[in-house]
């Protein structure tokens, strides 16, 4: 593996005019790495880039790709989001990678977007996220809200009988718009305003005992408290302590998390937080043959206490989709790599199967799991594949709008004025 440094972002500019992704094949096949191996983000994108080598690895061992030996080529963005596009464009210009893996928060996402769009690239994204958007240069493999977000809250409304939502989310892009669309959903569902709160902190808060005390304080009025958390990185870390620090349990203020996962839990106490809720389309304790080759196979790079987790399966669908579709095209020229994913499938490890979209988002189940005292999860519930929604149904004007790529070659088609827009909302 190539690890080179993260540069100054001035870097953007010195780059301009350089050329963009090789259009003929040659050895050996190059695949960009870029997730943040330093600051508030590195507690889950490590994971990520180790995931992506031994995905490498593994394929180098069955004999490459198109003759080719894979090399990854790995760089650290170190959590800022302006570095994350001066990266991805040196990927693209310097390195002449054929695809990048990479990203976690969606402001690093939007950050590498126009680059990509400029220079024809591709990405994979493999994280949960707000939808709203539908880049030719992204396939989406974690998360839309409507695979996350939305069942999570019908789990509370219907299992948990919570009439009080406490909305707590880190002050970026994904929190804000996710929590917009619960908001709406919450409405459409009866729940009142007053009944709504929502709070937003800084990555890497860890003050959290007003908080806290203000969200116990809404179950002053008899009614069940539950929180919906889009909080991101080690943030969490503080937020759990603060539970256990007042002696908050799951019975008293279930937590369903959208970013904590089993990475996120192996560095915190877990016994206080048995009870707690996450809401993902993995979980290690998944049960198929698939998934505990895989487990095995990680722990024996990694470590007999290492864990999986939900965006490493995304990665893991959408290396496999990526390898299938350069086969299939017999090139990884983008264009051609890019006709070759629509309905593309993998199997993927909770025992179903994986099919991209015409809107470049994957069918996905939706698993509620219940954190247990070993930092595993119990799953709760799990769906069949539910295909991944660009756009909401619940903001008005992504309503009438959606994505088809092969069909109409446009993300953000509007279907009442049957046109394409070509700049995305709200941002």
């Amino acid at each position: 593996m190539t690890i080179r440094p993260a540069p100054l972002a001035a870097a953007v500019l010195a780059t301009l005019g350089a050329p963009a992704f090789a259009q003929e094949q040659s050895c050996p096949v190059k695949v960009g790495i870029l997730h943040s191996l330093s600051g508030t983000m590195a507690i889950s994108e490590t994971t990520l880039k180790d995931t992506m080598e031994m995905l490498i690895e593994q394929r180098n061992e069955e004999g490459g790709l198109l003759g080719c030996e894979i090399e990854g080529v790995v760089v650290d963005p170190a959590s800022d989001w302006p570095t994350f596009a001066a990266r991805a464009r040196d990927l693209m210009t310097q390195d002449q990678v054929d695809v990048i893996f990479g990203a976690w928060t969606s402001a690093s996402r939007k950050a590498v977007l126009p680059v990509l769009e400029e220079l024809n690239g591709l990405m994979f994204y493999p994280v949960q996220y707000e939808g709203e958007e539908s880049s030719r240069n992204v396939f989406y493999t974690g998360a839309s809200p409507n695979q996350q977000a939305i069942p999570a809250a019908d789990y509370m409304l219907n299992e948990l009988g919570v009439e009080r939502f406490a909305l707590l989310g880190t002050d970026y892009v994904y929190p804000r718009t996710t929590n917009r669309i619960l908001e709406a959903y919450l409405r459409d569902q009866g729940i009142a305003d007053e009944d709504i709160f929502v709070n937003y902190t800084p990555f890497g808060h860890s003050d959290w005992s007003t908080i806290v005390s203000d969200v116990v304080a809404m179950g002053s009025t008899g009614q069940q408290v539950g929180v919906i958390s889009t909080i991101n990185g080690d943030a969490n870390v503080g937020f759990y302590t603060e539970l256990a620090a007042q002696n908050i349990d799951a019975f008293e203020l279930p937590v369903i998390a959208f970013s904590v996962g089993e990475e996120e839990l192996s560095g915190l106490d877990t016994e206080p937080l048995v009870g707690h809720l996450a809401a993902w389309n993995y979980f290690q304790s998944a049960d198929s043959d698939l998934n505990d080759e895989w487990v095995a196979n990680w722990k024996a790079r990694m470590g007999g206490d290492a864990v999986t987790n939900d965006p490493m399966e995304a990665h893991y669908i959408g290396f496999n989709m990526w390898v299938q579709a350069v086969e299939e095209a017999d090139t990884t020229d983008v264009d051609a790599v890019r006709d070759a994913m629509y309905g593309q499938t993998v199997p993927n490890l909770t025992g179903g199967t994986a099919e991209m979209l015409p809107n470049h988002h994957l069918t996905k189940p939706v698993l509620i799991g219940e954190i247990t005292a070993d930092g595993q999860f119990d799953i709760l519930e799990q769906t069949e594949e539910v295909p991944g929604d660009a756009w909401t149904d619940y903001l008005p004007d992504s309503a009438v709008l959606t994505s088809d790529w092969p069909g109409l070659e446009c993300g953000m088609y509007n279907t009442e004025t049957e046109t394409c827009v070509q700049i995305q909302s709200n941002y």
